[in-house]
């Protein structure tokens, strides 16, 4: 039986959404981000976070493909994070 993340690739090709996330500096926030890939069976094809300011500001940028129609729900639901401020997506 195929995976989710196969089925997904395998009915529309391939695009790739890019992710900008700034948020608080919070341990909790990284991992509720990766969580909404997770859940669809996706893994991020890149994933880079820094801290901006020392302590208190994080940026996160995702690279992931086959998220489809689903890119700007995603979205939607990274602004519901707790400690995210602010979602860029292309």
């Amino acid at each position: 039986m195929p995976s989710l993340a196969a089925a997904v690739a395998a009915a529309e090709p391939s695009v790739t959404t890019f992710f900008s996330v700034h948020a608080r500096a919070e341990p909790g926030v990284m991992p509720r981000l990766l969580e909404l890939f997770a859940k669809r069976g996706l893994v991020p094809d890149l994933w880079h976070s820094a801290i901006v300011r020392p302590g208190t500001r994080l940026t996160v940028d995702i690279e992931v493909a086959g998220l489809g129609d689903t890119a700007e729900y995603v979205a939607n639901c990274m602004r519901q994070i707790s400690g995210v401020e602010l979602v860029l997506t292309v």
